[in-house]
């Protein structure tokens, strides 16, 4: 027996919190706090496909592309194979493997399946480091992360996204410099955040900021 429609839903359910994993990032100047990143484990994503979908309706296939791992993620809904894919770079320990996991992760995220971490938003928590050539490197959190994290915004609407988009358009072109174009993506940014977007639209968000400040950016070569 496949999955049903009604069964994917299960794939956004929440991880208990102690499921989660948190990687700094980046640490402050004083290396009082660090920047800390949510995750789920590789294993955590396949227990949640098998217990949702059952073992036998999904299946991944990996292709690779330079660097770049692309991971082919398919769940079998009502009887018909709906594949979904994403892909990462090679990791900086263990490569390969950190590469496959990494891409079989992002191409879950397109079934839904942690989707919520993104809308966490940043998380600064108080943490421990130590002076490695004159720079700050992190340690250990000193403190639980969810102890910093916001409240978890309700899910956007696409069509409310897609709006979102078009006044980004509008504000840009109230832009001429690219400081300008950088404190409306700031602003944005923020927004996104409280209102829940997804991945895919902050991404087409970032796409436009880029693409004003390229031409702001040729329009002042053209000047000079």
């Amino acid at each position: 027996m496949s999955c049903t429609v009604e069964d994917i839903k299960k794939l956004f359910a929440e991880f208990p919190p102690e499921d989660v994993h948190w990687r700094a990032q980046t640490v402050t100047r004083d290396g009082t706090k660090a920047l800390a990143l949510a995750y789920l484990d590789a294993r955590d994503v396949m227990d949640r496909l098998d217990s949702v979908c059952g073992p036998e309706n999904w299946q991944d296939r990996y292709e690779f592309n330079g660097p770049r791992t692309v991971c082919y993620l398919s769940i079998r809904i009502d009887g018909e194979w709906i594949t979904k894919a994403d892909g990462a770079g090679d990791t900086a320990v263990e490569a390969e493997k950190g590469a496959l996991s990494d891409a079989l992760k992002r191409a879950a995220v397109k079934w839904g399946i942690g989707r919520y971490l993104y809308a966490l938003g940043d998380t600064w928590v108080p943490c421990e480091s130590r002076d490695v050539q004159g720079r700050k490197q992190f340690v250990r959190f000193k403190d639980d992360p969810w102890r910093h994290t916001r409240p978890i915004a309700k899910a956007a609407s696409a069509a409310s996204q897609k709006r979102g988009l078009a006044e980004i358009e509008d504000d840009l072109l109230d832009c001429a410099t690219i400081a300008a174009v950088d404190q409306c993506a700031d602003e944005w940014r923020k927004k996104s955040i409280d209102e829940g977007w997804s991945r895919d639209f902050k991404m087409a968000a970032a796409e436009k900021f880029k693409a004003a400040r390229e031409r702001i950016a040729a329009q002042e070569k053209e000047a000079a």
